[in-house]
């Protein structure tokens, strides 16, 4: 909610904003993170800005969205980037991949006897 009121009050594409509606500065925000992450509980001794990315792509790819959308959520240049850093937490398709080969396999041995039998 705060997001989409913030986009519409700014119509800009950042996250963080300088209070004018352009990008802050990284540095602005880690000095603004390490002022505040003692005051917040739970938070770890050594958190950054930056985790928070991290966050937000396992977020993305623990929602079931696929490579080019994380990779446009995080602005990486190009999905290899993404897949680079972030590949390993993508489930395991192998399974899946059986499954649906399996499927086609028996709808295809089912159309088969059927044919076979029609044409006896």
């Amino acid at each position: 909610m705060q997001l989409s009121v913030a986009v519409a009050q700014w119509g800009s594409e950042h996250m963080v904003t300088n209070g004018l509606g352009g990008p802050s500065s990284p540095w602005a925000i880690e000095r603004a993170i390490r002022s505040t992450r003692r005051t917040v509980d739970g938070l770890p001794e050594g958190f950054r800005f930056h985790d928070l990315r991290h966050y937000l792509a396992i977020l993305l790819i623990g929602s079931g969205l696929d490579v080019k959308v994380v990779q446009s959520r995080l602005r990486h240049a190009s999905a290899s980037t993404t897949l680079d850093c972030y590949g390993h937490m993508w489930p395991d398709a192998d399974e899946s991949a059986r499954a649906a080969v399996g499927a086609v396999l028996a709808a295809r041995a089912d159309s088969l006897r059927t044919n076979d039998r029609v044409l006896r």
